[in-house]
This record gives structure tokens, sequence and C-alpha cells, in this order.
């Protein structure tokens, strides 16, 4: 440890907050280690010569007198081959190895390489003695694992000539380049980096979205997507489902890296995530999820200062791979959790508190994560576009998204999936509500999916929007008057509006085939319904019989086409369609019959 003999001398602890005086040396966000265990803190207040420190491990045991020691070094994550796979605790601490040390319980103080030192790597160059490098470009390339390739770039504040470049076999802490800079000094380059977790990578543009991040997922894709390098929010009460969501898009969603961070999330909730993804078959690749998969484990019983740590490492970890051109997905689990982390502390530190006791400072500290999200222009002379997006769940208490953690998400991202209680408890799922979500992507994304999947998406999609909206009104007039107060015509849409329910956006996780839906099978099933309703309502004004128009043989095929496998969709969905134009003249050739 540097500086071992600097320290100073705690004068309170407080729970997760220990206040130390002799520290008019340190600075903001430093790491110190606490007392002679050696409990990892960061000072997030200076007032004169005393530190406030959140201390990131359990503090019984500690008081006023013991020292506090000094590593002149911010809070910071280790970055090289070796990220992917691995399951760490909120200060980047990989539990597999904690385990295999330790046993199931952290010690107090335990200090373990963040990443594997001793593990070599296949360092592949591509860089040339004699290159001009700078700042991002990649030096070399290491297999990381069998889906991910590991570039290795130039440092931050490095710029120059290649002198030498290695090839082979190396660890990351070996020297695998020499750059020798303008001003005539040669530095040397390993594979591992560090980089401040509170401090934002930099790139070279930001980029306005233009793609949509396919999840998989019918009420997303076509009603509420994201773009990639995208925000969005997934608030909800308890048991709507938010984690299942965000498992379902970390497994789906159009992304190279996944970076899921369970931030003060449920044990259970926790260990069923590391149980399923290392044998979670991946379609994109074939292999495991586990393969491009980085996870950061901090439960609702570890220390509440690591939940805040745990949503910085987790971003800055996405913002390294985002930096060699991948497109990154980071799930937080949940935000919510993160803010009452936050809210604990200010009230340790006796900060005047705003709404509800969180401190003022709620919606910057929120902002600051949600806009490290983005498309940018990577770093580097190489042209590379790189992608960060950002999904956060929130559980705001009883599901009131009133309240300040759901209002201050709601203010920074353009995507609610806003969870509702009422269809969880009906057994929807996905339990988000098409009345109060939105999308604010629709505008940028709508020329992708018509130009890209069907020319009528779009519109489509009004169609269905509109059906959808009908049928809450005229619900207010049914549970008055009854349906048989409804002409036809509505009755009609509310029938519409129910196969647009339950055939379309109601998704069964846990089944085989309706899991995932691609773009094209998505516009197929929301075509036939559509199709079917447009026929219906000319059947009406042709006077046929409503009954049956809703009881027509082919709506039973319509509700089963989700469960038809990806390869023998686009067959299947012709002849649905040729099927529902024949039932269709059947019934007008024997109304006239009738006549």
């Amino acid at each position: 440890m540097k500086n071992e003999k600097k320290a100073g001398i705690i004068t309170k602890v407080s729970g997760p907050l220990v206040v130390a005086k002799n520290m008019a040396d340190v600075q903001m966000y430093d790491v110190v280690r606490v007392s002679d265990k050696l409990l990892f803190g960061e000072v997030i207040e200076l007032r004169g010569d005393r530190a406030s420190i959140q201390v990131y491990e359990e503090t019984a045991g500690i008081g006023p007198g013991e020292p506090v020691y000094y590593t002149d070094e911010p809070l910071s994550v280790e970055l090289g081959p070796g990220l992917i796979e691995s399951i760490f605790d909120g200060i980047q601490r990989p539990l597999d190895l904690i385990y295999k040390s330790a046993g199931d319980r952290i010690p107090l103080g335990i200090d373990v390489p963040r990443l594997n030192r001793e593990r070599k790597w296949d360092f592949k160059a591509v860089a040339k003695e004699g290159d001009r490098v700078v700042t991002g470009d990649v030096l070399g390339e290491v297999q990381e694992t069998s889906v991910v390739l590991h570039k290795i770039m130039v440092p931050q504040d490095t710029e120059g000539t290649v002198t030498w470049i290695s090839e082979g076999p190396a660890t990351i802490t070996d020297v695998i380049a020499r750059v020798k800079g303008d001003d005539g000094k040669e530095k040397e380059i390993t594979m591992l980096q560090k980089w401040p977790v509170r401090k934002s990578r930099p790139y070279k543009q930001k980029l306005a979205p233009r793609e949509p991040m396919v999840t998989g997922q019918r009420v997303i894709d076509t009603f509420f997507p994201i773009a990639i390098g995208g925000i969005a929010a997934i608030p909800g009460p308890f048991g709507s489902g938010k984690t299942v969501v965000q498992h379902q898009l970390a497994k789906w969603a159009d992304a190279d890296i996944i970076v899921y961070v369970g931030c003060g999330e449920r044990g259970n909730e926790m260990t069923d995530v590391l149980n399923e993804f290392p044998r979670l078959h991946d379609p994109k690749t074939g292999e495991y999820l586990i393969k491009r998969t980085v996870l950061i484990a901090n439960t609702s019983n570890m220390p509440v200062a690591a939940r805040e740590a745990s949503i910085y490492t987790g971003i800055t970890i996405a913002e390294y791979y985002r930096d060699m051109g991948y497109r990154v997905a980071i799930m937080a689990d949940s935000t919510s959790r993160w803010a009452e982390a936050l809210r604990e502390m200010s009230g340790r530190l006796e900060e005047m508190p705003g709404e509800e006791g969180y401190p003022a400072y709620l919606s910057s500290r929120l902002a600051e994560f949600y806009e490290r999200a983005g498309l940018v222009k990577c770093m580097g002379t190489e042209e590379r576009i790189g992608a960060i997006s950002a999904i956060g769940a929130v559980s705001p208490p009883g599901g009131d998204t009133s309240e300040p953690v759901s209002q201050a998400t709601l203010r920074i991202v353009k995507v609610f999936w806003g969870l509702s209680a009422a269809l969880a408890y009906r057994r929807h799922f996905p339990a988000i509500d098409w009345l109060r979500s939105y999308s604010l992507y629709e505008d940028n994304l709508r020329d992708y999916f018509d130009s890209r999947v069907q020319k009528d998406w779009s519109k489509q999609v009004q169609t269905a929007m509109e059906i959808l909206h009908q049928e809450s009104q005229l619900e207010e007039i049914v549970r008055l008057v009854g349906i048989d107060s409804l002409e036809f015509q509505d009755r009609l849409t509310m029938e519409c509006a129910r196969s647009i329910r339950e055939d379309f956006l109601h998704q069964i996780a846990f089944d085989e085939v309706d899991t995932y839906t691609s773009l094209n099978k998505q516009y197929g099933i929301l075509k036939a319904i559509l199709s079917w309703y447009r026929l219906g309502q000319k059947g009406l004004k042709e006077h046929l019989n409503f009954s049956d128009i809703a009881n027509m043989k082919i709506r039973e095929k319509i509700g089963r086409m989700k469960y038809i496998v990806e390869k023998d969709f686009a067959s299947e969905f012709k002849e649905i369609m040729n099927e529902i134009e024949s039932e269709y003249e059947n019934l007008l050739a024997g109304d006239e019959f009738d006549a």
C-alpha cells in the first residue's frame, strides 16, 4: 500500500460513515483503509482537516482513536482481459476468488487482485514498430472468451511512436509495448489499465441514436422501442416483474456485451442470475450467455455504501468495452436501492434533506449515471462507433411513481416502461402498461422500421395503439351499462383489443419459442390481427353477423402464431393471411345465400 505511514485518526463512527481528523492531505473521493482491519473506504466530505469516509465494509468493532491509512488514489477499477465471465462485488473484488480463499463469507479488509495476474493471454499485435499512435488506438488483440475479442488500446494521455511491441503469451502486468513520446520519454504499456469510477471515459463525439436495440419483447420493440445507446427506466411495484424483464433484456437484447449490476437486490434473485447466466444458451453466438457478460453482485445484506460504488463500477466497465467499438447494455437493478443508500449516507452526514429525505443532489447523481450512456465515436485514429444502452429498474414504494426517485429518473430517461400491478395480478406478463408507457425514440426510429422491416410498420403500430386506447374508453361504458349496450363496431374494437393484448402483448418468458420474437414475426402477428379487424369492420357494413365475425375459425390460428418457430413463420404467415381472406369471402357468400 502506498504511503501507509501517512494516517489520520478516527473521531467518530456512525454505521458506514467514519469521521477522521489529521486528514488535510487527502482529496475528495480518495480511497483510504480504515483501522488496522484495513477496511475499504472513500472520502466523501472534507471540512478542514476532518474527512468523512463512507466505508464499503461492516464497521462493527471499529472505534475512535484507530488509524486511517492514505492510498492517495481515487476509487478505481482495473480494466483488461479477464473481466468477462467474472462476478465482482460493488468495489470490483472477484467473489469467486474470495470464496476459494476465504469461504462463503467475505472477511473484513480482504484485498485480492481484481484481475488475474498469473493467467497468460495470447497477445496478437495489430500495431507495428514505427507506427504513430494516439489515445484509443488498438495496439493488439486478445481472445478473451470464445465470443469476445478484447482490444488492447493505447491508454489515456499517451501519444507517440511505437518503438517495440511483443507477440505471444503475456500476463496483464507484462509490458506488451513501448511508446516514445514527442518529449523523447519512453512509456511502457501493459494490458492492465486503471480508471477512476467517478470519471467518465473520454470519446470524440456523441451521436444521435439511429437504430433500435432489438430485444425480442413484442411490447417493447413494437410500441416502446429503445435505441442503441438509449436510456430507459422500468418502474414498478413489488412483484410486477421488473427483474424478469431485465433478465429477458440481458438475454435477448441486441448487444455485444452485457454488464448486469445487482444493486441492493434480494440475495435469492441475485443467486438466480448467478446460477442461470453460466448455463443459459446465447442465441446470438451459440455459446453460453456468460461468455459475453460481466456480473456485479451487491445484495441488500451487503454494506449499504457499496451500492453506490457498484453502479459506478458497472458503468466504467461498460465504457471500457464501448471504447473498443462494442455495443454494451448495462442493467441496473435497482436504482431505487442505490438512492436509498445515498439517503442513508446523506442523513449520517447531517446534510439538509430534500423531498422524502433524499439528498438535494439525487437528480444530479442519477443524471451522472444515465448520461454516461450513449452512441459515440471512440477515441483513436481508426473510425470506431461504440454504444452503451442503460436500463435501470426503479422500485417505488407501493408502485407510486410520483415519488422522488421515479420522478428524477423520468426527467432523464427517454423510455418509460411502466409496470402495472393490476396487469401482474391478472398474470399478464410482461406487465408493461401500454397506456402509461412511452418512448421518445419513436420518431428517430420510425424510418428504420419502415425501411428495414416493412413500409407500413409505423402505420400499423399507430392503429394498434388507437385500438387499445379506444378499449380503455369503452371499458368505462361497459362497467356502467354492460357490453350489450355497445354498437357492433365498438364491440369489434373491444374484441380486437383483447386479441392484441392476449395474442400479441402477452409473452411467456419461459416458453422456448415465445421468449423471443424477431421484428418480422412481430410485424406478421400484428398484421394478421389487424387484417381480421379491418375485414370485420367491412363485414359489419355489409351486414354480416357480429358473432360470425368474432367466432371465425382463423382467430384460433392467429392466437397461436406467437408459438410458430422463426424458420417456419414466413410460410405459415402467408397461409394464415390467405385463410383470413377466404374465410371472410365464405362468410359473405353464406350471407348472400341465406338472403
